[in-house]
């Protein structure tokens, strides 16, 4: 009996098995042509590659999707977007799109885009639910708008929402003006990170005058006790080799002279960007690149007088530099 019972069972087993594996067959080759089947992923169908027979229509794909969840570009990813301090919500809530069209790419019924409209302004008011998210809102924009006018890079955004966001949690902002306390975030933000930018530059592209800035960025400073080095510089060299199109010899000698001129301790109590200015003209000279003072101050904002008294010193510790 017992035999009897395990033969059964092993004949069960085996209908069980060829049963099953007639599918795993069907699945593997063509029931016309017994070609082989392929999957084709973008139109989600199974089909013969031989003589193209149809097996099954309108998959379902279970795994991931790309998609785009932020506004730099065509970077798609599997995640949604990071958490990021450029934003007054760290980038957390929805955002309903300005296009009024559906998801074919048509053009949506006046009713339709009238209740959009009605949905994106509750969605901006839910946003902001209060006066700090408001400025906060406000002051990241201003920091944006002007990190791009000026091409500093997403670090430096980082660290400039950071700051500011410190300013709000110390109560620092009360009587004072948003874009002013903004803007010089992002000027100590951009010396943190290696990217200087002249106050004639942020006073440029920013809603306030260059004094304002000056005090918000000397308040700041003591407030919030930032550790910012004096700028180096060389750190201005590549921005004004890049506005003044200059070439690769030239600026590689502007960094030689500097160089130089900060093993004599030149650079002491002198301005980083007319120093860097007067490097790039000196370093034009020898390679007879043909600049000007008066393109050099258009271009920078150093004056040409700086340009004038600083050049010669610069020339004369690399001469000496270059003698030993």
């Amino acid at each position: 009996m017992t035999g009897t019972s395990v033969d059964a069972t092993d004949q069960r087993t085996t209908r069980n098995g060829e049963r099953n594996a007639a599918p795993e067959r069907e699945r593997s080759e063509c029931p016309e042509c017994t070609g082989r089947i392929a999957y084709d992923e973008e139109h989600g169908e199974r089909a013969c590659a031989d003589c193209g027979l149809v097996l099954d229509a309108d998959g379902i794909d279970y795994g991931p999707e790309w998609r785009r969840f932020d506004d730099d570009g065509d970077d798609r990813r599997r995640v949604g977007a990071p958490v990021t301090a450029r934003k007054h919500d760290k980038g957390l809530s929805t955002t309903i799109g300005w296009q009024d069209e559906d998801a074919y790419g048509n053009r949506i019924s006046g009713r339709k885009r009238r209740q959009l409209q009605r949905l994106r302004t509750w969605n901006e008011r839910f946003t902001s639910k209060n006066a700090r998210e408001r400025n906060l809102k406000q002051a990241l924009g201003e920091i944006e708008r002007m990190a791009s006018a000026l091409g500093l890079p997403e670090p430096c955004r980082e660290t400039a929402g950071v700051i500011y966001r410190r300013a709000v949690e110390e109560e620092l902002l009360p009587g004072r003006s948003i874009e002013a306390m903004a803007t010089a975030c992002l000027y100590a933000a951009a010396r943190q990170q290696g990217t200087p930018r002249t106050l004639v530059a942020f006073a440029s592209v920013s809603r306030v005058e260059k004094l304002p800035v000056q005090r918000a960025y000397r308040y700041l400073s003591s407030e919030l006790g930032l550790k910012i080095e004096p700028a180096d510089p060389i750190h201005y060299l590549p921005q004004y080799a890049s506005e003044l199109g200059v070439g690769d010899e030239t600026e590689r000698l502007a960094r030689k002279i500097l160089e130089a001129a900060k093993d004599r301790d030149l650079h002491s109590g002198r301005s980083p960007a007319g120093l860097a200015a007067a490097a790039i003209y000196g370093a034009g000279r020898l390679t007879d690149e043909g600049l000007t003072q008066e393109r050099i101050g258009e271009e920078t904002g150093v004056s040409g007088v700086t340009v004038r008294n600083r050049y010669r010193e610069l020339l004369d510790a690399y001469g000496a530099t270059r003698d030993r």
